[in-house]
């Protein structure tokens, strides 16, 4: 399956993987980004695997979550033979604000 990511989640991700570097250091980085780019990999495997997240469920959309490192969320829901990624967050931020702002 093809994986797109909408330009929110990949601001969203490029913020917390240069958090990540400052606070952390190249090496931490380097395994962070492995962490997400094997759950996308998963994800493009069987879309399937990711939880359907309630803070959604007034969508007409069915969006499904997976959690990274406990502390980061993958959003994202399966449409024409694609998987649209439209958030990644730390999951420690107000949900309800969040789900919100993701389209």
């Amino acid at each position: 399956m093809t994986i797109l990511w909408h330009k929110r989640a990949a601001d969203e991700l490029h913020q917390v993987e240069e958090y990540v570097l400052c606070a952390f250091g190249e090496k931490v980085r380097f395994e962070f980004m492995n962490e997400i780019e094997n759950a996308v990999l998963a994800l493009a495997d069987n879309p399937t695997i990711g939880r359907v997240d309630p803070l959604f469920a007034h969508r007409k959309q069915e969006y499904r979550s997976i959690i990274v490192r406990k502390l980061n969320k993958i959003v994202y829901y399966v449409k024409d033979d694609a998987i649209h990624i439209a958030a990644f967050w730390d999951t420690r931020r107000e949900p309800k604000n969040q789900a919100m702002q993701t389209k």
